[in-house]
């Protein structure tokens, strides 16, 4: 492509290279599709650069210095010294090889690639603005168009991320030293996953929370084993309060935080505390959420609608109210999942290709990395019963494992539930060692309409954790070998 104020011409424009974006372009390109995919930051967006990946790091790294610092039960006695300039250059090396592969994955396919921002000026037309000196901008013309714009940070009055004490967590991901102490604002899967790398660093960690419980919207059997894992690292919490603002002091800063108004709490809010909060750190982390980044692209250019809150609202066909206008990922709203935003884009350049596709949430898992890992896919109990299902459940509890006991992580246990009848797997939740990797099995299971006695019947391998599954559907069927049947 000529940079310039020029006019070109593809088939389908991707705005984004994000999860979202650089698969439905490369799936496009697949498609023999002329592929054009515009980027303003970094090839892999905010998941490879900025989130899933270097989070998964450190937490990978925290917990090999934890571990070995707290396996005297093992018969291993060690203290290791942490370099976090070292550990986040590891971090940084991780991330550089896997943004670069998505970068020649890309141009392998034959998609072209366009650094710059894109906004709409017309029905079929966007302004590509490149970034540094003498750049310019040139005029793209689409047949059709993607936007995975993504999402970013919420910012909450009074805690700008510019500030210095302040931290997104891009920002908390490439600090070069440990804080001593650092407040966390939000207990949600973000707050939680980096509280507890920083605790295991040495650092004392309080969250602050509105409402009266860690990551809202997870069942509370799933989430009571990593708040007392939490507990036990050290984690303080104070539930109930929102962070109003900050003060400099002569050791760091003073974070304030107010009594929460309307607490709409999981289980029902209990009465908070009538006076304000003063807590003092080093730095605070911001975590309350995040938010789609879809004001930069002049949308009302191409006549695409947005929701209130910003999201764009599409069919199952991720095709927005503009028929040749699709969105995927995090700018298509909830779930906000680096892989749900990955199968939005390979439906979309389906679709747009001619092919039968759609999006089906059903089986779609979500996972925290919390310590224990926390996964769900599928329905709830309480979601299969408002639904008309009769339901059966059966569970295995970890400290059951023998492989679950040999790893020195055997809290958390396997849940499944059924439809009665023909024990149809409608859903599962897993909280405890290797949740993230054990959930894909049920959620095949879910898939392919799979029963219990498909799961059960299937030999597992021994010593292993995905027997835990085979035992938690054998328990619901009631003849489970290494536990209680119900």
């Amino acid at each position: 492509m000529v940079v310039g104020d020029v006019t070109t011409g593809t088939d389908v424009l991707v705005i984004g290279a994000g999860p979202a974006g650089y698969v439905a372009a490369i799936r496009a390109g697949q498609l023999d599709l002329d592929v054009t995919l515009v980027e303003k930051d970094a090839y892999g967006g905010t998941c490879l650069n900025y989130g899933c990946i270097p989070s998964k790091a450190l937490i990978t790294a925290t917990d090999v210095a934890h571990e070995a610092r707290h396996a005297e039960e093992m018969g291993i006695h060690a203290d290791p010294a942490v370099d976090m300039a070292g550990m986040v250059s590891w971090k940084d090396d991780v991330v550089d090889q896997l943004t670069g592969g998505v970068e020649k994955l890309c141009k392998a396919n034959g998609v072209n690639l366009l650094e710059g921002t894109a906004k709409f000026d017309g029905e079929n037309t966007a302004r590509i603005s490149h970034s540094g000196d003498g750049q310019g901008s040139e005029t793209l013309e689409f047949e059709h168009a993607i936007v995975a714009t993504g999402s970013r940070p919420i910012e909450i009055p009074n805690f700008s991320y510019g500030d210095d004490p302040v931290l997104s967590s891009k920002q908390a991901l490439d600090l070069d030293s440990v804080p001593d102490s650092l407040v966390v604002v939000g207990a949600g899967y973000i707050g939680m996953e980096l509280a507890s790398v920083f605790a295991k660093l040495g650092t004392d960690v309080t969250v602050i929370e509105m409402l009266d419980s860690i990551l809202p919207g997870y069942d509370d059997d799933l989430k009571r084993p990593v708040k007392q894992r939490a507990n036990e690292l050290g984690i303080d919490f104070e539930f109930g309060y929102t962070a109003s603002e900050w003060q400099e002091t002569g050791d760091g800063i003073r974070v304030v935080a107010d009594p929460a108004e309307d607490v709409a709490a999981d289980g029902g809010a209990e009465a908070v505390e009538t006076e304000s909060l003063e807590l003092d750190a080093e730095k605070v982390l911001v975590a309350v959420g995040r938010e789609p980044v879809s004001d930069t692209l002049d949308l009302e250019e191409v006549g695409v609608e947005t929701d209130d809150r910003g999201f764009i609202e599409t069919d199952d066909r991720a095709r927005t109210n503009v028929d040749h206008v699709f969105a995927v990922g995090d700018v298509a709203g909830e779930p906000m999942l680096a892989h749900k935003g990955s199968a939005e884009g390979e439906v979309a350049a389906e679709v747009i290709a001619g092919e039968p596709a759609a999006i089906d949430h059903q089986a779609m898992p979500a996972v925290v990395f919390t310590d224990p890992e926390i996964a769900t896919v599928g329905m709830t109990e309480a979601e299969a019963e408002e639904a008309g299902f009769e339901t059966v459940t059966g569970e295995f509890p970890f400290h059951a494992s023998g492989r679950a006991l040999t790893t020195g992580h055997a809290d958390g246990s396997v849940k499944i539930v059924a439809e009665a009848e023909e024990g149809y797997v409608l859903g599962a939740g897993i909280v405890g060692p290797e949740a993230s990797e054990l959930i894909a099995e049920l959620g095949l299971a879910i898939e392919l309409g799979a029963t219990l006695e498909d799961v059960a019947s299937t030999v597992h391998a021994h010593p292993t954790l995905s027997e835990s599954v085979m035992e938690a559907a054998e328990n619901a069927l009631g003849h489970a070998i290494h536990t209680l049947n119900r």
